[in-house]
């Protein structure tokens, strides 16, 4: 998995380049403004067929150095070139100040106030002026600048971002200060290793799309980083030749009552189709001839009550639970202490109404849990179980670095014990000892078929399977959550839930199983 990083961490990775000898800031600085260029021929090929006119914004820091040497390239490459600084350009730090001066010796810097913001006035506009570097809100001729432009219905068509769109808080994806206009990207070139608010927040729309430049950095950034979930090695899904149903684990998916079958039935199949040997719905007697005339391959097991559950359990083969999907409040708050608390402590995957059932008293929840269990929350439900983090995350940024998705995660996973799966198109997941991930379905993972109802059921049972088969907590979360996105992907428009279970077997060959 590729590291994302945070704006402190990426400049440690800088300094501590710079400061062994590796290579000099300068150097950096020059890699990265090819680095634009190149990606800005590579997205629109027609801007390298001819000279064109550009508008490049620079700002106070390096970012703005950036920028200056993005200019001198494109007025190297034949273009009509107009530099605006937001700043002082004494007060410049001295890698940038160097090619500020560079870019002195070829043209002029005007001021910000005067710099054109609408589509017919350029080809082209690079935002050099903050990126990952920026601390508080957009101000004076930077605020007026972004607000005019945004405007424009043209604007995004023609902008690209260096490092991250100005406005944005490079570490959340959020906007500094609620309500402020923030720069409109169609490109946002970065460099080394993406970075978090690329993928979260508002990051992505704001972004546009995104290229990651290798600027020539060997040293990497540390064990802390958060990484994005990544494709799973052919093996994940593959069973050896040699073996039994047993052999690759028994799951219990627990259903609620008659007519609240369909979710834990969702679960039950996506769990097999992922590999598990065996796996079981743990019905009322209610519910038993309703479950009955549904499943095939899935076995049935009534289960009225905790005593029930607690004597299937009994089952030393029975390695992974499901619970909450469908299920209902009172069925889960009787069903999931038992779970949870079994002497041999299987894996748990505790969804839905299993921890909405416990928002009254999270606490209570949380000093059942162990680490083998996995919570799955979407934004309500984490906002029920963890509401002074939830309101953390939703209150106004109004300062760089604004408290994000991964640390609200983060901070879950800490105080519930466990692996916290928190869903969305930027799903985040996270353990207790901070090792953190993002499974994201944007730019080109974008799978918006995935807002069908049964979806995250699906996304539990592929959970559910994958602890049967003997995978770790974090593990199987970032492999369940990938795969879930790639079976959306595959099928396209037109998907509802009970689909992505039976297009799982093309995407595993694609995989290579």
């Amino acid at each position: 998995m590729s590291e994302v990083l945070t704006a402190a961490q990426m400049r440690r990775v800088e300094m501590a380049a710079i400061e062994s000898g590796e290579v000099s800031g300068l150097t950096l600085m020059e890699r990265a403004g090819r680095g634009v260029v190149e990606a800005v021929f590579e997205e629109w090929p027609e801007l390298a067929q001819a000279p064109h006119r550009a508008v490049v914004l620079c700002g106070p820091g390096n970012n703005g150095g950036d920028g200056f040497v993005v200019a001198r390239m494109l007025r190297d490459w034949g273009w009509e070139v107009a530099v605006f600084l937001f700043g002082d350009p004494e007060k410049l730090p001295p890698d940038a100040k160097v090619n500020y001066e560079r870019w002195r010796e070829m043209g002029e810097v005007g001021d910000l106030r005067r710099a054109p913001r609408f589509s017919h006035e350029a080809d082209l506009f690079v935002d050099a002026l903050f990126g990952t570097g920026l601390r508080r809100p957009l101000e004076g001729a930077a605020l007026a600048w972004a607000a005019e432009r945004v405007s424009d219905p043209d604007a995004q068509a023609k902008t690209v971002a260096v490092d991250m769109p100005s406005g944005l808080c490079s570490d959340s994806g959020r906007e500094l200060q609620e309500g402020t206009e923030t720069v409109l990207a169609a490109l946002t070139v970065t460099f080394h290793r993406p970075k978090l608010g690329h993928f979260l927040g508002s990051g992505p729309f704001k972004c546009g799309r995104m290229a990651v430049v290798d600027i020539g950095l060997k040293t990497r950034a540390g064990a802390e980083v958060a990484r994005l979930v990544a494709s799973p090695r052919s093996h994940v899904l593959g069973k050896a030749e040699a073996g039994h149903k047993y052999g690759h684990g028994h799951a219990l998916i627990i259903s609620g009552g008659a007519g609240r079958t369909g979710a834990a039935r969702l679960a039950a199949r996506a769990a097999l189709r992922i590999g598990a040997g065996v796996v079981t719905l743990g019905v009322p007697g209610s519910a038993q001839m309703e479950v009955a005339l549904h499943i095939t391959a899935l076995m049935l097991r009534r289960l009225e009550d905790g005593e029930a559950l607690r004597e299937a359990l009994n089952d030393t083969r029975i390695n992974a639970l499901c619970l909450g999907p469908g299920m209902g409040i009172e069925r889960a708050r009787d069903l999931v202490p038992v779970a949870v608390r079994a002497q041999r402590r299987p894996c748990v995957v505790l969804d839905a109404d299993a921890l909405t059932a416990f928002a009254g008293a999270p606490e209570t929840l949380f000093g059942m849990l162990h680490d083998k269990c996995v919570l799955t929350p979407h934004a309500g439900e984490f906002a029920r179980l963890f509401p002074d983090i939830a309101e953390k995350l939703t209150a106004p940024a109004i300062k760089g670095p604004a408290y994000s998705k991964v640390d609200a995660t983060r901070e879950a996973a800490n105080r519930a014990g466990c692996v916290v799966l928190f869903k969305g198109s930027d799903t985040v997941i996270a353990a207790p000892d901070g090792r953190c991930s993002i499974n994201s379905a944007q730019y080109g993972r974008a799978a918006p078929w995935l807002a069908t109802a049964g979806s995250g059921d699906v996304l539990a049972g592929f959970m559910t399977g994958l602890l049967a088969r003997g995978w770790p907590a974090m593990q199987a979360a970032e492999i369940a959550a990938w795969l879930h996105v790639e079976c959306a992907r595959d099928f396209g428009p037109g998907l509802i839930a009970e689909d992505l279970p039976e297009v799982l077997p093309r995407v595993s060959r694609a995989l290579g199983v």
